[in-house]
């Protein structure tokens, strides 16, 4: 209060008795007309019965600039590097045009991608890791329903912080370099998002993989073929807004887009709104024989039946994570996530295989018609 006086150039007095302050309430109403009387565009100070600082008041001119572009700092805030700061001009087109050029150029880009990830949660992440470091060269399309990736691997189990991972499953964490304390048979992870920011970041920057959030895979692309078994394969995904999704029943028809890949990796999860949608698409084209659900928890067998049952389920969709348990009827393992980082990096190691194989044979079919033509 000294330091504000002085900057008014009054002399300081001690804060008044409550009785004072009942008297300046009485002598500030009395005045109260003389305020509103007080001249427009000029410094008046108006005194009451007590001399204290709550006794004045500072009517100031008025400003062509909108108050809180005039504010001053007080002498007693700490000086910062961030004084004084003004951003560069731009007009609100700029900062629209900034972000839907490349969205809709993302878009276009990964119409075509050679392999697909539906559901961003850890399996998922870790497969696109896994990709970005053993084919760089790969264009990788992550798509997630949720506006945040990482589906439950923000936190540990019944919302706690740490993040359990059964060995060996920790030699993933070294080489993602999150730090962990050693239990024996586990490790433990301070914090889930440590390990799930990490992912994500080491995603996120890479060229060849584009993450499409709050958006969601509504339908599976299946075409028909002789050279596959059973006939047919999945060859891409039918996506549409996640908002849209959850409300069709609200509207007319919202009609889809599509991503074309040569495999498709679904990581859904376990059966929820979003979970295991691939499984239950499947069911129902009678691509698979059904899905008997999620078997109740059993930490001993559920994490290696995960992992070992990493594969591709139909021709053209590798699965991952645990929406396996929903097609293969294994436990649920609970909190702890080394099989979701393992699973999703083999799933990655599979689609990996699967990609290459195509690529190949479609050389090889491009040269036997190569070859045809000259002969003819």
């Amino acid at each position: 209060i000294a330091q504000s006086l002085t900057h008014l150039s009054l002399p300081y007095t001690h804060p008044p008795s409550e009785m004072a302050l009942s008297a300046t309430r009485s002598a500030s109403a009395s005045t109260s007309g003389l305020r509103r009387q007080q001249p427009t565009g000029q410094r008046a100070l108006v005194r009451t019965a007590v001399a204290s600082p709550i006794e004045r008041e500072v009517v100031t001119a008025p400003s062509s600039q909108p108050s809180y572009l005039s504010k001053t700092q007080t002498s007693n805030t700490p000086a910062t590097p961030f004084d004084s700061y003004s951003f560069a001009p731009v007009r609100e087109a700029q900062v629209s045009r900034a972000m839907t050029s490349r969205y809709f150029k993302d878009l276009d880009t990964f119409a075509e991608s050679d392999i697909v990830i539906v559901g961003a949660g850890m399996a998922g992440l870790a497969c696109a890791w896994e990709l970005n470091r053993i084919a760089p060269d790969a264009r990788v399309a992550l798509i997630e329903a949720g506006v945040a990736p990482g589906g439950g691997a923000w936190l540990g189990g019944q919302l706690f912080s740490a993040m359990v991972v059964r060995k060996p499953a920790h030699s993933i964490l070294d080489a993602m370099k999150v730090p962990y304390e050693d239990d024996g048979n586990f490790v433990v992870v301070k914090h889930a998002a440590l390990v799930t920011s990490t992912l994500l970041s080491d995603v996120l920057k890479s060229d060849n993989i584009k993450l499409f959030n709050a958006t969601a895979a509504e339908d599976l692309i299946v075409k028909r073929s002789d050279d596959v078994p059973g006939g047919r394969y999945v060859a891409g995904v039918v996506t549409n807004w996640t908002l849209v999704s959850l409300n069709h029943g609200l509207q007319s028809c919202m009609d889809p887009n599509v991503v074309e890949a040569h495999v498709v990796v679904s990581a859904c999860g376990h059966d929820g709104p979003f979970g295991a949608a691939s499984v239950k698409r499947l069911a129902a084209l009678d691509m698979v024989p059904g899905h008997p659900g999620m078997a109740a928890l059993d930490m001993s067998v559920a994490e290696d039946a995960i992992v070992n049952n990493t594969r591709e389920v139909v021709p053209g969709m590798v699965m991952t994570g645990m929406e396996l348990a929903e097609i293969d009827g294994s436990p649920r393992m609970g909190p702890t996530f080394g099989a979701m980082l393992v699973s999703g990096c083999k799933a990655a190691h599979v689609a990996l295989a699967v990609l290459r194989n195509k690529q190949a044979a479609a050389k090889a079919k491009a040269s036997r018609a190569t070859g045809a033509t000259a002969s003819a």
